[in-house]
């Protein structure tokens, strides 16, 4: 017959068990790193043409001077009457008024209207997925684009993936911080409440399990 100290051993052993399955189980599914600040849904977030994008140049009421050219390594485009104009880093509106005071010397109040028509994107305009995402890759971002729009893009995770203890690496006042994002929940569960808006420029940081 058991006496009172084996109990009480037995009792002990299985405190610690249970303490353990706990801790296990919160590094399994929980992130690492406090979660990202909300983005308001209106954040101003203007689209900076980039080496690679394609744009359209319209020049009202001279078909001759409107044209669609890309974007070179450089940065600059090329069209008729302006051989070199800086194109990347600008929105489609500084491109164009720029354009419009080039143009001035040559024709009487041109209006140019700038479109981009193929997106490459500069990196501070895209979203690097890392790790065990089954296509990782850089992902141009899009107006209130989501964690879970990128794991779209992305194709999910893999098999091996710790969904739960990802990362977004975000840049905020010239500082590199990481946040925690629960993938696992939101892609394999659809806990719509693990879904965080993405940022131009995030990092996102998939671990393997730990077996």
């Amino acid at each position: 017959m058991k006496n009172v100290s084996d109990f009480r051993r037995q009792a002990v052993l299985a405190g610690l068990a249970l303490l353990a399955a706990v801790l296990l189980g919160a590094c399994a599914t929980g992130p690492a790193h406090p979660p990202p600040p909300e983005v308001a849904a209106d954040a101003d977030i203007d689209y900076r043409i980039a080496p690679g994008d394609n744009v359209n140049i319209f020049v009202w009421r001279q078909p001759e001077l409107s044209t669609n050219v890309p974007v070179r390594p450089d940065g600059r485009i090329s069209t008729p009457l302006i051989e070199d104009v800086q194109a990347s880093g600008k929105t489609t509106t500084e491109l164009a008024r720029e354009m419009e005071e080039v143009l001035a010397a040559y024709i009487r109040d041109p209006v140019v209207t700038v479109t981009v028509t193929q997106f490459a994107g500069a990196y501070s305009q895209q979203v690097r997925v890392v790790g065990q995402a089954v296509n990782p890759e850089a992902v141009p971002y899009r107006e209130g684009m989501t964690a879970l729009d990128v794991m779209i893009a992305v194709g999910g995770l893999t098999e091996f993936a710790a969904g739960n203890r990802s990362t977004i690496v975000r840049e905020i006042d010239g500082e590199r911080r990481s946040f925690g994002v629960r993938l696992n929940d939101l892609v394999k569960r659809g806990d719509i409440e693990a879904n965080v808006r993405m940022l131009p420029g995030d990092i996102l940081i998939i671990p393997e399990t730990r077996f």
